[in-house]
């Protein structure tokens, strides 16, 4: 599934990579995180779907990350666990998880609950199916529907003037391409770009106000400093 966003925490690091290879393979986006102090570095720079956690972890463990995640977020997390007492998945699935493995496990069978778990949340949130539907772009939980000229995040229509749609849209149609200020405003404008003029940069900062959470620290329009701005792939 494209631009699907999977942590897998495991101090364990072949468990981790092995994990990885696999994920990657059907399409997903994976991160990793070998101890407990990286996890939440993670959720401050990427939308994350869905998170594959071991309990038994250096420093804060498993569970107490979990209780963590599940204060700001709903989305799946899978345990992962030598630990095959009936007890120890009760305490698992008690704090918050949605599913639990046992060590060793095959990655196939990790595949299968990562799939089953992402289908579960998606029909909970119908917002996401919108954007399989012609003229939409999905950019992790923001929507673009270039029907209707409207941009919505988890559902929420957000208010943009035509010039914000419009360096929203000429950005999200070139992801993972930088343009300057210059080039920006030639697009959108179609006019010729003068010496000190900062009107993308004042546009720019107005949609990450209205789209962002931190708008200091966006997770749509990304600076590449020096060089100018653009979505990420």
């Amino acid at each position: 599934m494209e631009n699907i966003n999977i942590l897998v925490v495991d101090d364990e690091r072949e468990i981790a990579d092995l994990v990885e290879i696999y994920l990657i393979n059907e399409g997903y986006h994976v991160f990793k995180a070998y101890n407990s102090e990286k996890v939440f570095t993670f959720f401050n720079e990427y939308t994350i779907h869905l998170v594959i956690l071991d309990i038994m972890l250096p420093g804060i463990n498993g569970l107490e990350i979990c209780r963590m995640i599940r204060r700001e977020h709903n989305i799946p997390i899978i345990m992962l666990s030598a630990k095959t007492k009936d007890i120890d998945k009760i305490m698992g699935l008690a704090t918050g998880a949605d599913d639990y493995v046992t060590k060793p496990f095959n990655p196939l069978e990790i595949v299968a609950r990562v799939k089953s778990q992402l289908r579960r949340y998606f029909q909970l949130n119908p917002w996401y199916s919108e954007a399989l539907d012609k003229g939409n772009i999905q950019i992790d939980d923001l929507l673009i529907n270039t029907e209707s000229h409207t941009v919505s995040i988890c559902g929420n229509e957000v208010s943009l003037t035509p010039t914000e749609y419009d360096i929203l849209l000429f950005l999200a149609n070139n992801r993972g391409k930088v343009f300057s200020t210059e080039e920006i405003f030639e697009k959108v404008w179609k006019e010729q770009y003068f010496d000190s003029n900062n009107t993308v940069m004042v546009h720019i900062r107005k949609i990450r106000e209205k789209t962002e959470e931190k708008p200091r620290n966006p997770k749509y329009i990304k600076t590449v400093w020096g060089v100018g701005y653009k979505i990420e792939k």
